[in-house]
């Protein structure tokens, strides 16, 4: 359309004529009376932008939040009234609470049915209240009731989703609004500024001294370095100075876990390494790292963190992060790509080459990775059925290619990931972390391929969180959408059997798959599921049989489903630890189980 004319256009065509405009290549929703006017116009636009449909409304917002983990480029998603949309509620929280962006378009019921509980309004006592559910979830909910208030509202929900901390959008459109027309001659041009800003060259060049002068400084990075694209930067600035990186769990592959100055994840489920790195720490550089729980061994001071005496520089493009869960002596707002890459300047200014000045401090690291590396190592060579959880990961790592892209979803195997999977580019692992929403990496997935269709992409699931959400199987056999699922079997919800067993004196009750009266282990056939569905499958018997059948799915490019019996007993060895508030903390116990097979530091 000439963006110089009007033109009549229904609401539902100046979405779509504006999501092209973007160049979002994929609509990912799921019917309803609610949004058949938004259909229409998807139908009229399917040589311009593709619509993926769904079985559940959750698959596609999970869907969407993948592809923007994988892409940095948003897709837009679309719901009906009612459970529709309700049905999109964890999504768009998974998305919020990890900074991941997505247009969550939902229907609603026709204004002039408004306040007379019409078929699936929200809200008994707020017209076509939508919003209000949603609203702690996304950056902003947009109603517009009008057809000609939908240019504004989509300009202005475009821009906000992207700018600063990125996170989903919700535009809410009343039934008679998609389908009603008004003038129309075009988006106005985005006037918002988008990410790229450093941080005070002050405030830089401050941080930079306190770095230079430590003895023991560490960088940690959050999941806001993956964002800004900044590993480059990142792993340029580390070496030129010569300090080591350890990473959120949320911010895997912000550097390879396999170069030189990388020690792991730190936190509950982090490496030995990682966590000595940060207590220890004299002074503490973080890029986009929010401090949550998790990431922290639940703020007990001395397991991951001893914030004062260590001295903290934060950056972080959020304000409302800056000494939020920590003081900080220097609190830095900027985006991590321009602030490191202004960092490396300065520091090139002044130091000249790469310097090696910490040298007993990296040594002691070194030397903590090299026996953690090798105490799992002697557990991941085991072939006992059910299989060891290192056993799985060590096959995962082997037999997937380096291209490849993983997605893990939420239970215990999540935790197993995050401490020994290596992560060795960006955006190489993903998951739900803030709101750890189960389904995510079973749907997910999906989207992962869809952004990224040249690379093999392999979802790493729980039994427990693939039944969730099993119609994702339908929709890639639909359209032909060529992923992997690893279904990691321990017979119930593990991660919270662990806690029963660890802090309520192990009464374990309703976190098990049990048959009520025999009182043994349940599950389902997993192949047999894939394959009424129309996926190719298989199961693994023997330990030795998963790295090739791992590579016999991936080279099949069609969907595939192994199921892998892995060891309930087995739990991931603690380097720090996780709070739950009265209940006391489960202390660390590597040390322990180090000293049990031989090994020191």
């Amino acid at each position: 359309m000439d963006g110089s004319r009007s033109a009549q256009m229904n609401g539902a065509d100046i979405i779509v004529d504006f999501l092209v405009r973007q160049k979002v290549p994929y609509l990912f929703g799921l019917c309803g009376h609610g949004n058949v006017g938004f259909l229409d116009a998807a139908f009229k636009a399917q040589n311009r932008i593709r619509t993926i449909s769904v079985h559940h409304e959750q698959t596609a917002g999970h869907m969407a939040d993948a592809y923007f983990k994988v892409r940095h480029e948003p897709v837009a998603t679309f719901t009906s009234c009612g459970p529709g949309s309700a049905n999109l509620v964890i999504a768009l929280a998974a998305a919020m609470m990890d900074s991941s962006a997505f247009f969550a378009i939902t229907g609603n019921v026709p204004t002039s049915q408004f306040n007379r509980s019409p078929f699936q309004e929200t809200g008994r006592y707020f017209q076509g209240d939508f919003p209000s559910v949603i609203r702690p979830y996304v950056k902003r909910s947009y109603q517009p009731t009008r057809a000609d208030m939908v240019p504004l509202a989509v300009r202005q929900g475009w821009d906000l989703m992207l700018s600063g901390r990125p996170g989903p959008v919700n535009i809410d459109v009343p039934l008679n609004v998609f389908v009603e027309e008004t003038a129309y001659s075009g988006p106005s041009p985005s006037t918002r500024a988008i990410n790229g800003a450093p941080g005070a060259p002050a405030a830089l060049s401050a941080a930079l001294d306190m770095l230079l002068k430590a003895e023991r400084p560490v960088i940690i990075a959050g999941q806001g370095v993956l964002l800004a694209e900044a590993t480059p930067e990142l792993q340029a600035f580390a070496e030129l100075v010569g300090i080591p990186v350890v990473t959120s769990p949320n911010g895997k592959g912000s550097i390879s876990e396999r170069h030189d100055l990388a020690f792991g994840s730190i936190g509950r489920n982090g490496s030995y390494s990682a966590n000595e790195a940060t207590k220890n720490a004299d002074v503490i550089l973080t890029l986009g790292f929010s401090f949550d729980d998790r990431a922290t061994s639940a703020w007990i001071d001395g397991y991951t963190l001893s914030i004062p005496p260590s001295r903290l520089i934060q950056i972080d493009i959020d304000p409302s992060e800056i000494g939020r869960n920590y003081p900080a002596e220097l609190g830095i707002l900027g985006d991590a790509k321009a602030s490191l890459a202004q960092l490396r300047e300065m520091a090139a200014s002044r130091i000249g080459g790469a310097r090696d000045s910490h040298g007993p401090w990296l040594t002691k690291l070194r030397r903590g990775r090299e026996v953690w590396n090798e105490y799992h190592s002697g557990l991941a060579a085991s072939d006992q059925m059910p299989m060891r959880p290192e056993r799985v990961v060590r096959a995962l790592s082997r037999a997937l290619p380096a291209n490849a892209i993983v997605a893990s979803d939420v239970g215990v195997h999540h935790n197993w990931m995050i401490q020994l999977y290596d992560a060795i580019r960006p955006r190489q692992l993903i998951h739900s972390w803030g709101f750890a929403a189960m389904g995510f990496a079973s749907s997910g997935i999906l989207g992962a391929k869809l952004a990224a269709p040249d690379r093999p992409c392999v979802a790493v699931v729980g039994d427990g969180s693939f039944l969730m959400t099993p119609h994702a199987l339908a929709t890639a056999v639909e359209y032909g959408i060529p992923v992997v699922w690893v279904i990691w079997n321990n017979n119930g919800y593990c991660a919270i059997r662990d806690i029963q067993i660890g802090m309520l004196g192990g009464r374990e009750f309703a976190s098990g798959f049990v048959n009520d009266s025999t009182r043994e282990l349940c599950s389902a056939d997993f192949a047999m599921l894939a394959r009424s569905f129309g996926v190719a499958s298989h199961t693994i018997t023997h330990a030795n049989e998963l790295e090739d059948a791992i590579a016999t799915a991936i080279a099949a490019n069609v969907p595939y489903l192994i199921e892998v019996p892995v060891d309930r007993e087995i739990r991931p060895i603690g380097t720090g630890s996780w709070e739950l508030p009265p209940l006391p903390a489960p202390e660390p116990n590597f040390m322990k189980a180090l000293a049990a097979r031989g090994l020191s530091l």
